[in-house]
């Protein structure tokens, strides 16, 4: 049975497609944040299929590589990562949140956690190639400001969260490259516009797509062709479609690699 590794899977988009894939015949690794929380979620799975919990704060670079080596040494073959967990707009108008190592909150859960996860999963995707790495991003996409990459000036939520999720994309192509040939795919999706999602309420939005809409693009890159035989592309459901222009500039890759090795402290 191939086996996925669902980050975020307590609520919203990746409890659903933890249920669809535990259906589905996956071994489903459910990650969440509470441990209750995250313990009733894998009793519940295992009413579909095989599942394991781990629990990690996504906030915390040391939990986030913790995790990756629980995963890798509990299941020395990952067939599918999902880096689903994120942090939305957040409460209109609040200031700006940090995460335990002092990095801007939605910087290090929607980009620096996905980064350091994949790279300490990387030894064991590539053992089971061929296997993916599906990253959920945001159609919301906003260029990056390498002399505010943390967004510490004239904080916005929105800017925060934007920038964050084209940082995905970049480091999605940067990374297909790098991974040409191993048989790891990586590919990154806007699942839909604003999902009925605790997060997207917290932000005050009015919901316009259901969880089931969105888990369609997640679902298809685990398990369809598209998802294996494609690398480096981006999705908007399951329809190919183009990031932000910014997200394929190669001169920005560096420079983003540059800071996330400086925050990451690689």
């Amino acid at each position: 049975m191939p086996t996925v590794l669902i980050t975020g899977a307590t609520s919203g988009l990746g409890r659903y497609v933890a249920f669809e894939l535990a259906r589905s015949g996956f071994v489903v690794l459910a990650h969440g944040r509470d441990p209750g929380r995250t313990e009733r979620l894998v009793a519940e799975l295992r009413t579909e299929g095989e599942a394991h919990g781990f629990v990690a704060d996504l906030a915390s670079l040391a939990q986030v590589r913790e995790l990756g080596s629980r995963v890798a040494a509990a299941h020395p073959r990952l067939d599918v990562l999902i880096n689903n967990a994120g942090v939305g707009f957040g409460i209109p108008g609040a200031g700006r949140e940090e995460s335990a190592d002092g990095h801007e909150l939605r910087l290090a859960v929607n980009y620096l956690a996905p980064v350091a996860l994949t790279r300490a999963l990387l030894p064991v995707l590539r053992a089971s190639a061929p296997s993916r790495i599906v990253n959920v991003g945001s159609a919301g996409q906003q260029p990056l400001d390498f002399d505010d990459f943390g967004t510490a000036r004239d904080y916005d939520g929105v800017t925060a969260y934007r920038r964050s999720k084209l940082a995905l994309a970049a480091h999605t192509f940067a990374l297909a490259e790098e991974l040409a040939g191993t048989g790891v795919s990586v590919n990154v999706l806007h699942p839909a516009t604003f999902i009925d999602t605790a997060m997207v309420r917290e932000a005050g939005v009015e919901p316009l797509s259901t969880i089931s809409d969105g888990a369609a693009g997640v679902l298809a890159l685990t398990t369809t062709e598209s998802g294996q035989a494609g690398t480096g592309q981006y999705f908007d459901g399951t329809s190919p479609a183009r990031a932000h222009a910014e997200a394929y500039d190669r001169d920005m890759w560096k420079r983003l690699e540059a800071a996330t090795d400086r925050l990451l402290g690689t």
